[in-house]
């Protein structure tokens, strides 16, 4: 659906803070949407995000964290499945890449990081839609390599558009 170009149209993150290269879907299970459709923010719970982001051996969070065993992060997968939830404005805005977003993590529940990430995985991130009020979302992340399982959390974010 989106590459990276495409995707930093969207987030205000860039080098070395921009953690998705691509997403795949925007989607609100059970419900078909046609193309351009969009929905009251109010009806996007339960709605899922699909998104990716390949860990480059030569990010400088490597050279750091540790020089001998590089592993990363579990505050970098966080905002990677924060930075991931921004995409619902394609399900609540005719034209996204034209908008200005505001975008702050507001908090982290129930984080659990059950493989370390390494250099050179290619990770899938998912988040779904759990509850919103107003501009706070609550999704349900979740970051796999190979289909596995290699984090989780409850993201609370705030997501504004101008």
């Amino acid at each position: 659906m989106l590459n990276t170009q495409q995707v930093m149209k969207i987030l205000p993150h860039r080098d070395p803070f921009l953690f998705i290269d691509s997403v795949e879907s925007v989607t609100i299970p059970g419900r078909p949407l046609a193309a351009g459709e969009v929905v009251d923010v109010k009806e996007i719970e339960g709605a899922e995000v699909v998104a990716h982001y390949r860990t480059k051996k030569d990010h400088a969070i490597f050279k750091g964290h540790f020089p001998d065993y590089p592993i990363l992060p579990g505050v970098v997968q966080v905002e990677m499945m924060a930075q991931t939830t921004s995409f619902l404005v394609f399900l609540i805005h005719k034209d996204p890449m034209s908008m200005k977003m505001d975008v702050a993590l507001l908090g982290v529940n129930e984080a659990r990081f059950r493989k370390p990430v390494l250099p050179e995985m290619d990770l899938k991130i998912v988040i779904k839609i759990l509850k919103v009020r107003g501009p706070i979302i609550n999704s349900e992340c979740k970051l796999y390599h190979n289909d596995q399982l290699m984090s989780e959390a409850i993201v609370m974010a705030s997501l504004k558009m101008q």
